[in-house]
Parts: C-alpha cells; sequence; structure tokens
C-alpha cells in the first residue's frame, strides 16, 4: 500500500441513520439515530482518465451498505457495527487501499453531558486493522 499522504480519497461524512444498537433493553427497543463518517483511500487515477463510475468506487453504494448495516439487526457494540462496515467496504471495494468508519452515538446512555462518543474501524490491504472508541 502507498503512504496514505500520496493515495486519493473519497470522503462521507454525516450519514444519519436509525438503529437499535446498544446494551440495554431501551436502545433496542426505541432505537436512536446515528452517524457515519466514512474515509476511503484509494487512487483515482483511472477514472480521472475516463471519467467513468465502473474505474473509481461508487460512493453512493458505500453510503447505502453503511445504512443497510446500521439499519439492520441490532447489536450490542458499536465497535461491531462499525467494524462490520468497514469489513464489508473493503470486500466491496477491492481497489480501495483503506478504509476508516466513525460510527457516531449522538444519544448514547452516558449520566454526563457530551459532545459526542465515537468509535472508529480503520482496515487496509496493508494486513493492519484496529477499532477504538467506546461504546
Amino acid at each position: 500500500m502507498a503512504d496514505r499522504s500520496e493515495l486519493d480519497r473519497i470522503e462521507l461524512r454525516g450519514l444519519k441513520v436509525r438503529g437499535t444498537h446498544g446494551v440495554f433493553e431501551h436502545e433496542k427497543r426505541d432505537g436512536q439515530d446515528f452517524l457515519v463518517d466514512l474515509v476511503l483511500w484509494t487512487d483515482f487515477t483511472a477514472a480521472a482518465a475516463s471519467d467513468d463510475l465502473a474505474d473509481t468506487v461508487d460512493y453512493g453504494a458505500l453510503a447505502l451498505f453503511a445504512r443497510d448495516v446500521v439499519a439492520g439487526p441490532s447489536l450490542d457494540l458499536i465497535e461491531t457495527v462499525a467494524s462490520r462496515i468497514a469489513d464489508g467496504i473493503m470486500e466491496m471495494a477491492p481497489g480501495a487501499d483503506a478504509v476508516e468508519v466513525t460510527l457516531h452515538k449522538p444519544q448514547a446512555p452516558i449520566p454526563a453531558e457530551f459532545a459526542d462518543v465515537a468509535v472508529v474501524a480503520h482496515r487496509s490491504r496493508a494486513g493492519g486493522s484496529a477499532a477504538g472508541g467506546a461504546r
């Protein structure tokens, strides 16, 4: 994989999706809105030369995939949700060198005032992967 600073990227920010993820019964029952940010590193050389969607990664398809995962079956941890999105994007976008998925849970059941809680899952073709954050 090339140094990411040398790669082009596709970014999708603030995809709002209703989901039922969380460890508490009320989260599974009532659901809540989640926000998804995606950054995908790739090479635009072929797409720029051809001006053809077939030569790049369709960000609309990325958005629909992420939406379907978040709106899908309930999971306890948002780490699992973010990881499933990241893994799926790497499968559906063989031209991607890396992807970073940030899953925000703005209504997380935290008994204190907070600005944001999110987890970040990173996958790359170089074999390294890391996920981190909070529930």
